[in-house]
């Protein structure tokens, strides 16, 4: 009579289990392989020992799956398969040889025939196994379970559109349908029906692991499903969406990495294929602000940003607010350098003017609105604002504003950057009220301000002389006080005056008389 137990079986390292050698024996075909050679090796080393120590590595389900494997030995070949646990017990059986060759209805046989109903059953049933397929996911795919079984969801996805495609208007005879507002109405709604039918199976199939996506992405690149590439894509973009959004999602992330960033790459192929005929730029928007959490290649996030580039004149002013990748808040809260870059294709790609002004004006909101952004770099506010070419814009009083904000938000700029800051600025393109509001501002270094007032007038002078613009120039000529040889003008222009007499006056040699120019700037 046999020991209660004469076998231990160490599976992956992680769990020791104490069997009965003929009771593993009868249904594994594999175990029995090993528990005699091992009876050899003990045979001839002349050991008396009779419990056999046998270790498995990469056991399919690890621990718990040979533990539904135990109990089905010890159960005399009864067990309860449903689609919660067939895919692990179909790979437990085939990973341990557990054929007819052995007993009659073995666990390998029982295993296939719940799964030949599982093909033609449910929706929901073959969701469940392809679920439980990830706990054995390296067995289930080297074995073609995972195949099969994405064929047949694909099969019950593609049956459930031909079904709503043919009751479409399109299938329609025209002997049978009757050209009547009714019937427009139904047709309306069918197109709409069937449109929203494509997607039915999103949510479902979106609880899968990203390894089962990217093999059902393979499978359909490579047997041409009746799926469209257009419904695929939008199918990633909502699986993507959807595995941001669930618990411990970042710890998957970091896990699945690789796989993430190559369903990530197929989205964004599938959305520059469609183009702009598929996706407004508010849409390529949320793409972006989508699949910016995945490791995009540098070829899929350069397609992405210039198909959107293209169409920034579409754009709003909170799909420009896309905060900075990685939470960091170093650079700026918000993706400064992404805006470049999209304002870089536009310029290269467009040249209509009436998109190009109408960027400009999203983009002197942009600039009003990270102005107040402490870590907000000069350089960075530069980059913006110089994007576009001074054509963009038929006033720059949008862009003076945006100064003006980051000067307030910014007290401890260097007369440097203040200076710098203003460079970005057309004072021709000024009007007369900002221009004052300019001078004024003690924030804004004297020589620009200087500067800004001249090219105010010189702007005015060289238009038209009108009664507005006066030439004061025959007191000063007469005076002694000034050479022969340089001739002072005065222009006065609606209520201020600026000379360049006056410049040098508020010049010192160590730079401006701050005195003098805020008494200037009181006087305008």
């Amino acid at each position: 009579m046999s020991l209660f137990y004469d076998l231990q079986i160490n599976i992956n390292g992680e769990y020791t289990f104490f069997l009965n050698q003929d009771v593993i024996s009868k249904y594994s075909g594999t175990l029995r392989k090993i528990i005699k050679q091992s009876k050899k090796k003990r045979d001839k080393k002349n050991k008396s020992t009779e419990i056999i120590t046998i270790e498995i590595d990469e056991f399919p389900g690890g621990p718990d799956g040979f533990e539904l494997v135990s109990r089905f030995c010890y159960s005399n070949g009864g067990i309860s398969i449903d689609v919660s646990n067939v895919s692990t017990l179909y790979c437990c059986s085939v990973f341990l040889g557990m054929t007819e060759k052995l007993c009659f209805s073995n666990l390998l046989l029982q295993t296939e025939t719940f799964l030949e109903e599982v093909f033609y059953s449910s929706w929901n049933d073959i969701v469940s196994s392809l679920k439980n397929c990830e706990q054995v996911f390296l067995h289930a795919e080297s074995y073609g379970l995972v195949d099969k079984l994405i064929f047949a969801a694909l099969t019950k996805i593609s049956r459930s559109s031909e079904a709503f495609s043919s009751s479409s208007p399109s299938s329609s005879s025209p002997s049978t349908t009757k050209n009547t507002p009714e019937s427009d109405k139904r047709s309306n709604l069918q197109t709409v029906s069937c449109v929203r039918s494509n997607e039915w199976w999103f949510d479902d199939m979106s609880s899968l692991s990203p390894m089962i996506i990217l093999k059902l992405i393979r499978i359909i690149g490579a047997y041409k499903t009746n799926i469209k590439s257009l419904v695929l894509t939008k199918f990633l973009l909502h699986y993507l969406k959807t595995r941001l959004q669930t618990k411990s999602s970042k710890t998957e992330l970091v896990r699945n990495k690789l796989e993430y960033s190559d369903l990530a790459d197929t989205a964004v192929k599938g959305v520059i294929l469609a183009g702009k005929t598929a996706f407004s730029c508010r849409k390529l928007f949320w793409v972006l602000r989508v699949l910016s959490s995945f490791s995009l290649s540098r070829e899929s996030k350069t397609g992405l940003e210039t198909l959107i580039g293209e169409m920034l004149d579409q754009a709003t002013l909170d799909d420009l607010l896309i905060p900075a990748a990685g939470g960091s808040r170093e650079g700026g809260f918000y993706n400064v350098d992404l805006v470049i870059r999209l304002l870089t294709v536009f310029v290269s790609n467009i040249e209509e003017e009436t998109s190009m002004k109408e960027v400009g004006r999203l983009i002197d909101k942009y600039l009003r609105e990270i102005s107040p952004d402490q870590n907000l770099k000069v350089s960075k506010f530069l980059g913006v604002a110089e994007s576009l070419l001074d054509s963009a814009r038929d006033c720059f009083d949008g862009v003076y504003r945006a100064i003006d904000i980051y000067l307030q938000s910014h007290p401890n700029l260097t007369p440097q950057d203040r200076t710098k800051i203003c460079r970005c600025l057309n004072y021709k393109k000024l009007t007369l009220e900002t221009c004052r509001q300019l001078a004024r501002n003690p924030k804004i270094p004297p020589d620009v301000a200087i500067q800004a007032l001249k090219s105010r007038c010189d702007n005015h002078e060289h238009r038209t002389l009108t009664p507005e613009v006066k030439l004061v120039n025959k007191s000063m000529c007469r005076s002694r006080r000034h050479s022969q040889d340089k001739k002072h003008v005065t222009l006065h222009l609606k209520g201020f005056d600026i000379s360049d007499k006056l410049a040098d006056e508020l010049k010192t040699k160590g730079g401006y008389n701050w005195k003098v120019m805020d008494s200037f700037r009181e006087r305008l």
